[in-house]
């Protein structure tokens, strides 16, 4: 497969049913091609128009003349100790993005990103240092995953175990200040006759976008996961500094209307381990009676370093204290094993800089 990023051809990847459908019946060809090019696509990850038989022979070349299937382009490809996978992934305007993937025994989560940069600043991650550029388009958000899939062979799309079994809306940006595009791309992501990722194994992850989080279930029905990171305002207003505008009751009550949550379909805070600054019993004991009611776990993760941080993360001592606390009080709280350090993949770590950016440093080293 070809990781091209064509030029003058418009690339299909990302696009769902009728905007596949309403391309092909401008160019002339039958509704029904949209039908074959989605399962050549989506299911069999299939670039080149060649290869897809059954398309007729005069079709074939005409939409490959016209058209493209096109990933973004690997600019660097990093595997850790430990096996998980960093990619570090090039568009056409030459800025980039990282997604990683986490494996497991005998499956694993590909985590993606939904936009270059962010523009949340929380003080903790190492993405937040790196100004938000754009939102990710639904094809890149998609090529993510095609990419992925080509890597480890998953092609056609698997009917029962897969590597990648999972997706988690967890890398660079945030997921719902892009909704269109995220909403989009896993929509095409879950489609049953395509890449066929269930609802059930996606995760989106958001620092509080209070306004979003009812529409994200209600269209979407995934999982979600929201970084907390703190039991008072005061402390997350300087972790997260989206807390300003949408406080912590403001978020917790938006959690309790998520549509499809219960307690088999548990929410997931996200709470990174830092020490002398959130990990105090007090702090515990606290979140306990924030979230009392709600259908709930805790992922505790130990604070991964990042170049400039300021921050240190909690002793195992601590850690697996603040975890029993929360135990005790009928919430599941595992400590995250820190997956992919040793390539600045775990989580936190993600940033890139643009392809234009890095040609200036080298230049300014070179001068």
């Amino acid at each position: 497969m070809t990781d091209i990023i064509s030029q003058g051809r418009k690339n299909l990847i990302g696009l769902d049913r009728t905007e596949l459908a309403a391309e092909l019946t401008a160019v002339g060809e039958k509704p029904f091609r949209a039908k074959q090019l989605w399962h050549w696509i989506y299911y069999r990850g299939e670039s080149d128009f060649s290869k897809m038989t059954t398309m007729s022979k005069v079709a074939r070349p005409k939409l490959a003349e016209l058209f493209s299937a096109s990933r973004p382009v690997i600019t660097r490809e990093e595997t850790s100790e430990d096996r998980s996978r960093k990619w570090l992934l090039g568009f056409g305007d030459a800025n980039e993005a990282e997604c990683v993937y986490i494996p497991e025994k005998d499956r694993g989560a590909l985590c993606l990103s939904s936009q270059v940069g962010c523009t949340l600043n929380c003080s903790f991650c190492h993405t937040g240092t790196q100004k938000l550029v754009r939102n990710l388009t639904s094809g890149e958000i998609v090529g993510q995953m095609m990419v992925a899939r080509d890597s480890y062979g998953e092609w056609p799309s698997p009917r029962g175990e897969r590597m990648l079994s999972n997706i988690v809306m967890m890398g660079m940006g945030e997921p719902l200040y892009n909704f269109e595009n995220v909403s989009k791309a896993l929509k095409i992501i879950m489609d049953p006759e395509g890449i066929s990722i269930s609802k059930r194994r996606i995760t989106l992850s958001t620092s509080g976008v209070v306004p979003m989080m009812e529409r994200c279930g209600k269209e979407l029905g995934v999982n979600l996961a929201v970084s907390l990171h703190a039991c008072t305002d005061e402390l997350r207003d300087k972790l997260v500094p989206i807390n300003r505008k949408h406080p912590i009751k403001e978020l917790l009550s938006a959690c309790r209307r998520y549509p499809g949550a219960n307690n088999a379909n548990r929410i997931t805070f996200e709470y990174v381990m830092l020490k002398g600054v959130n990990d105090s019993d007090a702090d515990a004991k606290e979140l306990l009676r924030l979230v009392r009611g709600l259908p709930a776990k805790f992922n505790l993760i130990p604070f991964n370093p990042w170049p400039g941080s300021t921050f240190e993360c909690s002793t195992p001592a601590q850690s697996k204290r603040f975890s029993n606390i929360l135990n005790k009080g009928g919430l599941s709280a595992p400590i995250r094993v820190p997956r992919g350090r040793d390539i600045m993949a775990a989580c936190g770590q993600l940033k890139s800089d643009s392809i234009r950016q890095r040609r200036k440093k080298t230049a300014s080293v070179e001068a």
